[in-house]
């Protein structure tokens, strides 16, 4: 059997989490997921514990009450909601769908790679517009808008944490819609942001060619139950429904999915704790010598280092600590790592052993 060339030239890309590096401990103390500090809920704990009845039973192809819950949740009719086995599932059913080679994609760079990663996979070949905040640069980047192409927009930015502006997203939408361009905006991490809402779900009915991206697993601690959600026209939902996987969420996902949505103000509290710790991280590792904390506005934190990122990685896992080594991200070199901002106890422990290396 022969792959087509696209899988032949296809690379996975990276991420964090306690199986990114062999040999990790699984008590490992994780910086490297971005999840919410707060993690599960308990009312989530507790459907867990209890729910082993539905492990034998074939789940809802159509998740209907999940996407109910979800529409009343970012305020959309379910019929413009696909949900997924994580958002990455997404992000690749939707490149399937709407790539090929004769696509221009642009991406900003750096950013999540699975972009760049889904893209090539359908057959496109991604152009980059380096930027370290697309604020700074909107002028340049509506200006390589391809034509009946592709833009993908991470809002807050993984992994430098920066965050688009409504207006500016608008303007990257319309630009786009004029030139026959669809716009993928991941919102992954948008719930987790205080004090500000620069979501455009509001917008995604009224442009035909935005399509977001959502996910439970950073807002609700979902990494290990797989669950993301995007949010489009009914034509363009239509399609990516014609070619997902049957069964692609779990029955535990779908049950847990409402009980977390449930408890409103789970995130509210969770944004108070990330408020909180991100001033005491950045206050407290800028005082050691070789670290820059770079500005965020979400749940994690790029750190510029004047050791290379791979040994600060090792050294840091002598004292069970993961942090993200981020040379894997297209456009930053070996000298950044990322954080997640987790509670005070936690962070406390990072800040005593990057001070100690």
């Amino acid at each position: 059997m022969h792959p087509n060339q696209n899988v032949s030239r296809h690379t996975c890309a990276q991420h964090g989490g306690i199986f990114s590096v062999p040999g990790v401990p699984r008590d490992v103390l994780d910086f490297s997921s971005n999840i919410n500090p707060l993690g599960l809920t308990s009312k989530v704990r507790t459907v867990v514990r209890e729910s082993q009845d539905i492990l034998q039973i074939y789940p809802d192809p159509e998740s209907k009450l999940l996407r109910e819950t979800l529409g009343a949740h970012v305020g959309v009719l379910p019929s413009r909601i696909i949900v997924g086995n994580g958002a990455t599932e997404i992000i690749y059913n939707f490149c399937s769908a709407f790539l090929s080679g004769l696509t221009s994609v642009l991406i900003p760079a750096p950013t999540f790679g699975e972009y760049e990663a889904a893209a090539r996979l359908a057959g496109a070949r991604p152009s980059f517009f380096k930027t370290m905040n697309l604020n700074d640069n909107l002028a340049g980047f509506l200006s390589r808008l391809p034509r009946s192409g592709c833009a993908f927009v991470c809002n807050p930015n993984n992994p430098t944490g920066k965050l688009l502006s409504k207006k500016n997203l608008q303007s990257i939408v319309r630009a786009a819609e004029e030139n026959n361009t669809s716009v993928f905006v991941d919102e992954c991490f948008i719930e987790l942001v205080p004090g500000r809402d620069e979501s455009i779900v509001p917008l995604s009915e009224r442009y035909k060619n935005l399509f977001i991206l959502r996910s439970l697993t950073k807002s609700f601690a979902f990494a290990g139950m797989r669950l993301g959600y995007g949010i489009g026209s009914k034509q363009v939902i239509s399609i990516l429904n014609r070619i997902k996987i049957p069964w692609n969420v779990s029955g535990l996902a779908q049950k847990t999915a409402p009980v977390a949505l449930s408890d409103r103000f789970y995130l509210e509290r969770a944004k108070k704790v990330i408020a909180s710790e991100t001033k005491f991280l950045k206050r407290e590792i800028s005082r050691l010598e070789g670290f820059e904390c770079c500005d965020t506005t979400t749940n994690f934190m790029l750190i510029k280092t004047s050791i290379d990122s791979t040994t600060l990685q090792k050294k840091l896992l002598k004292s069970n600590i993961l942090v993200r080594d981020c040379k894997s991200f297209r456009g930053l070199e070996g000298s950044f790592v990322r954080v997640a901002v987790r509670t005070r106890k936690d962070n406390r422990r990072l800040v005593e052993a990057l001070a100690s290396t």
